[in-house]
């Protein structure tokens, strides 16, 4: 402590020129950005001596500086009581240059990469050095995604590093905060159009001096958060954080000395940015790969919402090109213009959905930085959604427009992969997360709002030469877990009568997606629950399969029992609801006297209370290849895991199996299904038509405008933001140059 209280007595905050070799951040930063433009290498590297020289001592420091973040990372999850943080895992540390380029990341939430570089880079370029000043012992603190962040509820914490009066590196964390204070409870906001309903909204603000949170910055979250006790944790975690890597990273220094450390760090992002070219050049085909996803929402009649009438459904077009240097371009021209809704996207947003596809389908061996960054393009259409360029927008629900789309970056880069042949690669991926939140008063008689973020461990997507992961994924945090129900139950008034897969989930294919799961939960001990559900896609297919793979479930319903009679049934012993059971009579109405509903969308229209019934599904994504070709042996075993229906299995996978109520197993008929799978496709053959044909078919519909009003409102959006697009979208139909829809 004495060590750090000299270091702090140092520097003086507002002092210039504590960049690197004497120049202040900004001009460093801008010579940084200049020997990239002039050499095409970072900061100009072009040989990597340290590595070449000494590669043993090379790779023991990058090894030290990760450990130095995975170790921060997990011991702010003991200080964190955020069952978000501590159970599910949705924090993550990183260490950047002065500059704010990532060199090393922890486990936890990858989609944090490039976002913490903007937000200390904003700093920068907003002079921050000068006012209100960078000293040894500051944190500065942001939310807000229109400087630097992908949703509200990740609040991040950046900390400099200084070393003899010099600014040798920034830590960065962040963490998933479950309730910041919106409209209504929870943190990402679906019934606000606008940013001031999304909470409390921290814009780059410096919150600690000295290595002690500013008292005031703790009173404004007491005073603007229903549970303010989870941010705060959530808070002083982070700088724990901060000066734990700090503390390690100037071990390494006195270790390696200065001169080495600085020039190592930045080799060892030059070396990220040529890894990820050589693997490129490796796993993919150079060309054009074009895909298009969709996002739908309903509103119309719901109540509680904010500005939004409309019944909508977000355009995600999405074109990939890998040129013969292997640089991948990604460009969203075809996206429409920015929403009054909570699903636009600005750019640092766009950056979390970009590194979360990076880090797990290119650069993924444990050198996760802004390497790759450098090795790759992104185009995001100025005033679209996916840079809105207003920030009086909603950002609340990013996540729902971000993970389709790079759902279907995602699917291209795996259809790259198999072009080089390389199927074990191939992934469908897995996108959108629908959340359950909403506050009210809970158990303990307190006003409170949470999200619960045990959506993070849903089904993956199908792999191309496997089945994809069960109730354990999910893209954003590929590290994550569902945490207890019995902190759930402590954190949000509810008791779980069930937590169980949900049998039919996965999306079907020769390898399935993952399955995913159902929670049944009793409404505990509170008079008011407002529960709404975020980052969905209520009535389209956002969960596509690859190569014959069937897409993932659109079922966005939930059910509700209100005036149960759960209470005298638990008093005498009788069964309860613990799965859905069957759809078409679900256990909740078969074994429960109360008021049910399916809901539809995001909104319930009234507040639950104490002895309502509430279920909630959660998603998976798409399969691979046709499921008649599944092999029967799977299928068997999905069916005896109750996976799977025998009725589905039929249908979809032509497998006709039988059940034995002496041994609860199922066995296969092979000969039938042998049988089952030739009449599909007989079936298919006799239904099938020449493409052209089909095309021809398309275009008459669409002259006849033929479609729904929300898909008419969708490409009219397009029709008057993207020229480009929409001449390429006329001319592939043949249809005139002014052809827009009527509505």
């Amino acid at each position: 402590m004495k060590a750090a209280a000299n270091r702090v007595a140092k520097i003086s905050a507002g002092r210039r020129k504590i960049g690197p070799g004497g120049l202040s951040l900004l001009e460093a930063l801008k010579r940084n950005r200049e020997l990239f433009e002039k050499t095409g290498h970072y900061h100009g590297i072009n040989k990597l001596r340290f590595k070449a020289e000494n590669y043993l001592r090379y790779e023991s420091l990058h090894a030290r500086l990760r450990s130095a973040v995975v170790n921060a990372r997990e011991m702010s999850k003991k200080i964190s009581a955020s069952p978000g943080v501590r159970e599910v895992g949705e924090s993550v540390v990183a260490l950047y240059t002065p500059e704010g380029d990532s060199i090393a990341l922890s486990t936890g939430i990858m989609v944090h990469v490039h976002t913490l570089s903007r937000f200390i880079q904003w700093m920068i370029e907003h002079d921050y050095e000068t006012d209100p000043g960078i000293a040894p012992g500051d944190a500065f603190a942001n939310n807000d995604p229109f400087i630097s962040d992908v949703h509200p509820p990740d609040l991040m914490n950046v900390a400099p590093i200084f070393h003899e009066g010099e600014l040798i590196a920034w830590v960065g964390t962040v963490a998933h905060e479950l309730e910041i204070g919106g409209v209504t409870g929870g943190a990402n906001q679906s019934t606000t159009a606008e940013r001031y309903g999304q909470g409390l909204t921290v814009s780059a603000e410096k919150v600690a001096v000295n290595d002690v949170i500013r008292r005031d910055f703790l009173v404004r979250a007491e005073m603007n958060l229903r549970t303010p006790i989870y941010y705060i944790l959530d808070e002083k975690a982070m700088i724990a954080a901060c000066i734990e890597v700090r503390e390690k990273v100037l071990e390494i220094v006195n270790e390696h000395g200065i001169g080495y450390f600085k020039q190592a760090v930045r080799d060892i992002i030059e070396e990220g940015r040529r890894a990820h070219l050589e693997r490129m050049r490796l796993l993919t085909v150079p060309g054009r790969y074009r895909s298009a996803a969709f996002c739908g929402h309903v509103f119309e009649g719901k109540v509680g919402t904010s500005g939004l009438s409309s019944n909508c459904i977000v355009h995600i077009p999405l074109d990939m090109t890998i040129d013969r240097d292997a640089l991948m371009t990604i460009d969203y021209e075809g996206a429409g213009p920015k929403m009054w809704n909570p699903y636009n996207c600005p750019p640092s947003a766009m950056d979390g959905g970009f590194f979360v596809t990076l880090t797990q389908f290119v650069d993924f061996d444990g050198k996760v930085n802004d390497g790759c960054w450098y090795a790759t393009k992104m185009i995001l259409p100025p005033g679209s959604w996916a840079n809105p360029m207003d920030n009086a927008v909603s950002t609340s629900s990013a996540w729902g427009s971000l993970m389709p789309g790079f759902g279907s970056l995602q699917r291209m880069i795996s259809r790259s992969f198999y072009a080089r042949g390389f199927r074990e690669e191939v992934f469908v991926g897995q996108v959108n997360t629908p959340i359950m939140e909403g506050g009210g008063i809970n158990q303990y008689g307190q006003r409170f709002g949470a999200q619960n973020l045990e959506c993070a461990a849903e089904g993956s997507g199908a792999r191309g030469i496997m089945d994809g992961i069960d109730c354990g994924y999910v893209g954003w945090n590929p590290e994550s877990d569902m945490g207890n129900v019995e902190v759930w139950e402590m954190s949000i008034p509810i008791l779980y009568l069930g937590r169980r897969i949900w049998r039919d989930s996965p999306g079907a294919g020769k390898y399935r997606s993952g399955a995913t799961f159902s929670s049944l939960l009793l409404i505990h001990k509170t008079p008011l629950y407002n529960l709404v559900s975020t980052i969905h896609s209520d009535k389209l297919f956002d969960n596509q399969g690859m190569c014959g793979g069937y897409p993932g479930p659109t079922a966005r319903f939930q059910y509700v029992g209100r005036n149960s009679n759960i209470r005298e049934l638990i008093a005498n012993k009788a069964p309860l609801p613990h799965v859905e059971g069957d759809p078409h009579s679900p256990d909740m109405e078969r074994l429960v006297k109360s008021e049910f509903e399916t809901v539809d969308g995001v909104f319930l229209d009234r507040p639950l209370s104490d002895g309502d019934l509430f279920q909630f599904f959660y998603n998976t994504s798409g399969g691979y290849g046709d499921p008649i070709e599944r092999d029967p042996e799977g299928v068997r075993i999905d069916l005896d895991k109750g996976i799977q229906s025998p009725e589905l299995v039929a249908r979809v996978y032509g497998v006709v199996a039988r059940f034995d109520p002496a041994t609860k197993l199922h066995t296969i008929d092979a000969e039938a299904t042998r049988e089952a799978r030739e009449q599909c496709r007989r079936d298919r053959a006799a239904r099938a038509m020449p493409v052209k044909d089909w095309i021809a078919g398309q275009r008459d519909r669409l002259l006849r405008q033929d479609l729904g009003r929300e898909v008419k409102d969708m490409y009219n959006d397009v029709f008057g933001f993207s020229e480009r697009w929409s001449r390429e979208y006329r001319e592939f139909w043949n249809l005139p140059a002014d052809f827009t829809f009527k509505v």
